[in-house]
């Protein structure tokens, strides 16, 4: 399945002392190395803010490039077929793929991605990398069509990961939410990225980059310590 693929799949969009997009950029000149790169960027997973704004911070982050978001066009889905590149923005993933399918976008970026158009998501755009969109942290603001998401990697990613239990915290930890996933759902690993780390996708390789490591979880299994530079290809 999509053999050319050319994914970055961002845990955050920022890191302690970095600016917005600054801690992956040797990984986007990777993805985008001729410097004007037309960009459909997806902001359908802004809440708080707005589109315009949601706009302005990637056009800062993508300076190299032509950035022209889905949000300003009567047919999102042209834009997304006529852009050299996808990014799909963070914020609240119920939103995010309510919108994605109410737009009819999903697809869409679907076969562009899988047919080798670089495709970078950071936080809720990691998110919907997945098949399904379970494995987020968000509640459920809205109610989409249908859980389905993008499937253009094989695991579930949990983006924002935390190992903390913070003293007096009676719930479960983020580490106990994934493993009822996986026991419920045991042929679907998720792979949980902390701030900082990523995935990079090149053809039928993927590797975790960036300065820290992930967490594997698949069935019933003793959840697994990945640390960056690792091939984690049989996650495609």
């Amino acid at each position: 399945m999509g053999a050319s693929r050319r994914l970055l799949l961002l845990s955050t969009s920022r890191t302690s002392g970095t600016s917005y997009l600054e801690h992956a950029s040797e990984q986007i000149d990777w993805l985008l190395p001729e410097k004007g790169t037309r960009i459909a960027f997806v902001p359908f997973a802004a809440v708080r803010f707005s589109y315009d704004d949601y706009e302005a911070m990637v056009v800062g982050g993508f300076s190299d490039h032509e950035v022209v978001s889905v949000h300003r066009f009567d047919d999102p889905v042209s834009v997304i077929l006529d852009a050299e590149a996808i990014a799909v923005g963070g914020g609240n993933t119920f939103k995010l793929v309510h919108d994605l399918h109410h737009f009819g976008l999903m697809d869409a970026i679907r076969a562009r991605a899988l047919s080798g158009i670089p495709f970078v998501g950071w936080s809720a755009g990691a998110n919907v990398s997945s098949p399904r969109l379970c494995t987020t942290n968000d509640m459920p603001i809205m109610e989409p069509a249908s859980f389905k998401t993008l499937g253009l990697i094989r695991a579930q990613i949990n983006p924002h990961y935390l190992d903390a239990h913070p003293e007096g915290h009676m719930g479960e930890t983020r580490e106990e939410r994934i493993l009822e996933f996986t026991i419920m759902n045991p042929q679907s690993p998720v792979i949980g990225l902390r701030e900082g780390a990523m995935l990079k996708v090149d053809g039928p390789v993927m590797t975790l980059e960036g300065r820290t490591g992930a967490r594997l979880f698949h069935g019933e299994s003793d959840p697994q310590e990945i640390d960056p530079g690792s091939d984690v290809s049989f996650l495609l």
